[in-house]
């Protein structure tokens, strides 16, 4: 699509459809940027010292001799440690000045020491048998540079995953235009800042959808692979809702724009993202508390060593050769990064996924978790409910029951609800109007037609019950209608089970997960769907009201279980907060997802057992990243002070550790596949 902007339409023209009062301008989502580490002037600096390290290291090995060779090497070595490592001297003087240290002022310390004994030792003049450190000092300066250039080249890559999210919108977009005198419909190209909610956008084949709307004409299949990992097209028709970022793949589709920026799925997607990439796990705390304590711990050491050696060997050379590979060697830069790469790595390949984590810390409660409760409706179940039987007492014509039902029905939201309105409307039946709608949590609702109230609800609700009603045995759920304290009439209400139901719930099972049921459906039809997915009977509570979904939740956490909640609905909302762990389905209701920890965009319980091993696998490359960087720090520091690791291959050693927990860190990538 060209990218052209063509002006916004003055007076004369009108949106194509919607009420003009509800036009406002809606937010454009400013997309985040991600920096390397020092981008391209990491990359001049480090090519500078290398190129000048080289030149360091030939001088101090050949067999060239003479008082000027010194000089030149002080000439090629000054701008290595003064110019390239520069980024380093700054983080250590900002640090000092806080009164703090950090990994910095480790690698800072150790090569400006090294290059001021030499430069001191060179002007003094203390002869043809002077020992110069101007070739280690440059040389880990360029260890420690090209070290982070690979990282930040590391990095990046798993940063463009995230890219990849961010920029998945449109430049240009298609809008029609109704011309207010003639009529007549034209299309204009605008920026995608420049749409407003209510206008109709056009979304040809292979473009992406701009932002979140409804079909309004047109039939066409969505790719949503890179909001919510599925790799099933989603066939759209008008009256379906599309997200802005998905990918139209065959039809001509028209959309009525509902929301904009930072309104939409698509920016609310990259902000739970970089949400999930703040805060701290425990692995990272562990860092944070081991690093404090090593900086500062390394100096101490660092000037012990120092000391120590002069004392033994009688050679303060050596003695500042093994002090500043104590410094380098020590540098706590893998430690610092075990934990933040892996995160970013996992959570953006979790978006990728449609697994979008609330943040470090969840990472923590997942391998604990031992048992999965889930809700059925919605979640074991399509959502998509349907009657399929409708009865009515002796004497009442069955299309009554099924009006009066569908008045009281239309003001609720619940899946049953909207089946029984749906059945009304396809038989062609005008639904009266209501008033003094109430909500009944759990158990159904009532309201008032002309000067009748009328109960739509479980049994229970009702005084009287007739037998041919109570006694009726029908796959699905039972709702009955009635006035007066009598049901008149029962209508049943199937949910069908997710074709992938099945297959998810093995695979958390082989995760070691014990799965429960726990449902405000009668007993029967609970029991028969749990048995549908393997869900044994004796995991199955029902009758449970929504308010009581919390205490049921508490129950089997008192008992010692670990508990996981997967739910859809506002009404499992409560039971998510309580639970040690909480993933609500993307098809669901905001307060599911908010009180969620983890949110799966896909809808669909398949997604779970992915969740679960992406979480699972994130923590453990996070929690051994951390062990290997605590580790490498202590044998390395064990080394350098027994004077067995030399300055340059401290530096070497401290770019090498740094790198390999940023690759093992990437290995993510590859995860929930």
């Amino acid at each position: 699509m060209s990218t052209t902007t063509t002006p916004r339409p003055e007076a004369d023209v009108e949106p194509a459809t919607g009420d003009e009062g509800s036009i406002a301008p809606g937010p454009r989502l400013a997309p985040p940027t991600h920096t390397a580490l020092e981008g391209t002037d990491l990359q001049r600096r480090t090519a500078v010292a290398v190129v000048l390290s080289l030149a360091v290291v030939v001088l101090a090995l050949g067999p060239w001799d003479g008082p000027a060779i010194p000089w030149v090497q002080w000439l090629l070595a000054t701008p290595v440690i003064g110019w390239a490592a520069w980024p380093l001297h700054r983080a250590a003087v900002l640090a000092a000045r806080r009164r703090s240290t950090t990994t910095d002022t480790l690698s800072s310390l150790g090569v400006v020491l090294a290059w001021l004994w030499s430069t001191v030792t060179l002007l003094t003049g203390a002869g043809a048998e002077a020992t110069y450190f101007f070739a280690p000092a440059a040389v880990v300066t360029a260890c420690l540079l090209v070290g982070r250039w690979v990282e930040a080249r590391a990095m990046d890559a798993a940063r463009a995953d995230l890219d990849e999210l961010t920029g998945l919108g449109a430049d240009g977009v298609a809008v029609q235009r109704i011309d207010s005198r003639t009529r007549a419909t034209t299309e204009v190209l605008l920026q995608l800042g420049d749409l407003r909610v209510g206008d109709h956008f056009i979304v040809r084949p292979g473009e992406r959808v701009a932002t979140d709307g409804v079909v309004v004409d047109g039939t066409s299949s969505i790719d949503t692979s890179l909001l919510t990992g599925s790799t099933v097209p989603l066939d759209v028709r008008s009256g379906d809702h599309v997200d802005a970022g998905t990918l139209n793949t065959s039809g001509r589709l028209v959309v009525e724009v509902t929301a904009l920026g930072a309104d939409t799925t698509h920016a609310e997607i990259v902000r739970h993202v970089e949400r999930a990439q703040t805060g701290s796990s425990d692995a990272q705390r562990l860092a944070d508390r081991v690093a404090s304590a090593l900086v500062p711990a390394v100096l101490g050491l660092a000037v012990l060593a120092f000391f120590g050696w002069w004392v033994g060997s009688g050679s303060a050379v050596t003695a500042l050769g093994v002090a500043v590979a104590v410094l380098v060697i020590a540098c706590p830069l893998a430690l610092a990064l075990a934990t933040p790469a892996a995160v970013l790595v996992g959570t953006t390949r979790g978006a990728q996924r449609g697994i979008l984590v609330a943040g470090p810390h969840v990472l923590d409660g997942v391998g604990r978790i031992d048992t999965l409760v889930l809700d059925k409706t919605g979640t074991i179940t399509t959502g998509d409910a349907q009657v399929t039987d409708l009865a009515a007492a002796p004497g009442l014509h069955p299309a009554a029951v099924l009006t009066a039902a569908a008045a009281v029905e239309s003001g609720s939201d619940h899946p049953i609800a909207r089946a029984i309105v749906r059945r009304a409307q396809d038989q062609g039946i005008k639904i009266p109007v209501v008033r003094d709608f109430e909500a009944l949590p759990g158990s159904g609702a009532v309201a008032s037609i002309k000067d009748t109230r009328v109960t739509v609800g479980r049994a229970d609700l009702f005084d009287e019950v007739p037998a041919e009603l109570a006694t009726l045995e029908r796959p699905g759920t039972t709702v009955f209608v009635g006035w007066g304290g009598t049901a008149r009439g029962a209508l049943t209400v199937a949910d069908p089970v997710r074709d992938s139901s099945g297959d998810a719930l093995r695979s958390l099972r082989a995760a070691g997960l014990e799965i429960w049921l726990v449902s405000g459906d009668n007993a029967h039809n609970a029991t028969e769907i749990a048995a549908k997915v393997g869900i044994e009977p004796e995991h199955v509570i029902a009758d449970v009201r929504p308010q009581d979904k919390h205490d049921e939740i508490a129950r089997l956490q008192e008992a010692g279980r670990v508990v996981a909640v997967v739910g859809d609905g506002s009404h499992d909302g409560t039971a998510i907060e309580r639970a040690d762990l909480g993933l609500a389905l993307g098809t669901g209701a905001p307060l599911a997802a908010d009180s969620a920890d983890i949110v799966l965009v896909h809808g669909d319980l398949e997604s779970v057992p992915r969740a679960v091993a992406l979480t699972r696998r994130t923590h453990t490359v996070s929690r051994h990243n951390v062990l290997f960087a605590i580790g490498y720090n202590v044998v390395a520091l064990l080394l350098a002070l027994t004077g067995l690791v030399p300055p340059v291959v401290a530096g070497a050693l401290t770019a090498v550790a740094s790198v390999a927990v940023v690759l093992s860190s990437l290995r993510l990538r590859r995860a929930a596949d």
